[in-house]
């Protein structure tokens, strides 16, 4: 990935005629290009790791595989938040590891957190670099120095049950790689979040991702049957069998631990053949409030698409959903819905048949294909306006929650209004669109993108933004987040979020497994 912007530069695109219109009418942004730092004026902190360590970890993974310059040090001095790009812009001296380490087999990163523990080192684990909550930065806290622990050479397939449907792979296999190892044996894991290209099997077990099939083929953390986790403390192998009554899931205690108890280092998932058959349908809704009604009967009633979303007015307003026509008027009012189906063709059918049928009968206007195949197109896309957007004087950011199907309105509205109120207490309007994401029998996500103009400094802006919408969800009972995990943004609140007995107990397993801290820190847990 870029190391001041998201992904690959060969799909950067430049602002459309229709997004820039929409900036200046709706924002008051003119699109002039914001000044920033090239690569040869990016000045980092010096390393801090003296050279007898140096020493010492290139014994452990060998010396090419410990990255001392300046270059492999920024590529991994933090995530993809709209707040690590806007330090990329810095042209004071910027944060990052002291070192860069990539270990090839679980010995060398069992080895190498003995050695840190001992020496006083920080590790912090990077599989993708696509955290938006800050969960890489390379916070070095008491210790003295603090390295990232690359974990991109563990991208083996292990094993592959083709009776039982479950495949092991290593942590550093990325989402596009995992297609491409089950896809020779007829099988596909289905996972697809937007960071899909660049993020890792690792990474997606550490956040509890979930990705855009989720209605059909869960979360990521449903997939998990099993991980192996190598601590400063010892290597925890858990998930013996498809269920188990054998005391609490062990595996509930890593999965979202975001590299603060261990190194998840394999992974073994369901999997399921590569589908027969895909069929889309996209839809219009009168309103919001109909649309939602519509995605609750869909999933109490087991219909089962693979795929279902929901855009507010103000989201299908602009296009968002089908990122290849961003501001240009295609649908006119009401809210898109998006549906797609996969299996054997005779289940799509069936599936397609029933829920095309509820939706109608729940207000749902079919717009046929065409809008859900756009959408189906551009879905990894949409980060990549939000660099054209920063670049243009523009604030873009992305947060999302989740809650009861009852209390879906209320959070929306909460948060819409301390986002709106925030941002024009900094001197802008704001434009905050809204859709569904992911949905469960009892309740929904619900994922807000944000844009204003820059005011000031553009990272204060939004740190108070952001805080003014956790603040309404924790106001709300919704959840603090519902896939961009936990990390050093979310942290504040996670005392509310589970209660200080909770806190308590997070740190009495983190005491246990990393009794130094050198894992992570300042992440997840207050």
């Amino acid at each position: 990935m870029q190391w001041n912007a998201w992904g690959d530069p060969a799909l950067a695109k430049p602002l459309s005629p229709g997004v820039r219109t929409l900036l200046s009418q709706a924002l008051g942004i003119d699109a002039t290009d914001v000044d920033a730092p090239g690569l040869d004026q990016v000045r980092l902190r010096p390393s801090a790791l003296p050279p007898t360590d140096r020493t010492g970890l290139g014994a452990i993974v060998g010396d090419e595989h410990v990255v001392v310059d300046d270059h492999g040090r920024l590529l991994r001095a933090g995530g993809k938040s709209t707040l690590d790009l806007l330090r990329r812009k810095d042209f004071g001296v910027q944060d990052a590891p002291d070192a860069v380490l990539l270990p090839g087999n679980e010995e060398e990163v069992a080895a190498v957190l003995a050695f840190c523990a001992e020496r006083s080192i920080a590790v912090v684990p990077f599989g993708g670099g696509t955290s938006v909550v800050g969960g890489l930065d390379p916070l070095r806290g008491d210790f003295k120095a603090v390295v990232t622990l690359d974990l991109r050479r563990l991208d083996a397939l292990h094993t592959l049950d083709d009776i039982s449907w479950e495949a092991e792979l290593g942590a550093g296999v990325t989402g596009p790689q995992a297609e491409d190892l089950l896809g020779e044996h007829g099988f596909s894991l289905g996972h697809f979040p937007q960071s899909f290209r660049f993020a890792t099997i690792g990474g997606f077990a550490a956040t509890r991702s979930s990705g855009q099939d989720s209605a059909g083929y869960g979360r990521f953390d449903d997939m998990v049957r099993g991980l192996r986790i190598v601590t400063p403390a010892g290597i925890v192998d858990v998930g013996r069998a498809p269920a188990s009554g054998a005391g609490p899931d062990l595996r509930q205690l890593f999965l979202g631990s975001e590299g603060t108890l261990g190194v998840i280092t394999r992974v073994r998932v369901r999997i399921h053949p590569i589908p027969e058959a895909t069929r889309y349908e996209a839809w219009s809704f009168p309103d919001f409030a109909t649309g939602a009604d519509a995605l609750r009967a869909v999933v109490q009633t087991g219909t089962g698409p693979t795929v279902i979303r929901l855009s507010d007015e103000a989201e299908t307003g602009v296009n968002l959903a089908t990122t290849e026509h961003i501001g240009e008027q295609q649908i006119t009012g009401g809210c898109l819905a998006i549906t797609a189906f996969e299996g054997t063709a005779a289940h799509v059918d069936s599936r397609h048949a029933e829920t095309r049928e509820l939706l109608a009968a729940k207000g749902g206007t079919s717009l046929g294909e065409g809008p859900a195949r756009d959408w189906e197109h551009g879905r990894f896309n949409a980060p990549y306006l939000r660099d054209a957007l920063l670049a243009a004087g523009a604030l873009c950011e992305t947060l999302e929650t989740a809650t009861t199907w009852a209390n879906l309105s209320a959070v929306k509205t909460a948060v819409t209004e301390a986002l709106t109120g925030a941002l024009e207490e900094s001197g802008t309007p704001a434009l905050v669109l809204c859709h569904i994401s992911h949905v469960y029998p009892t309740g929904a996500s619900l994922y807000f993108t944000v844009v204003a103009a820059q005011r000031g400094n553009p990272i204060d802006q939004w740190r108070a933004a952001k805080a003014a919408a956790s603040q309404a969800m924790m106001r709300t009972g919704a959840t603090i987040t519902h896939h961009h995990a936990v990390g050093t943004d979310h942290r504040p609140w996670m005392r509310d979020e589970i209660g200080d007995l909770g806190v308590d107990v997070l740190r009495a397993v983190k005491a246990t497994l990393d009794p130094t801290g050198i894992l992570n820190p300042g992440k997840l847990i207050p």
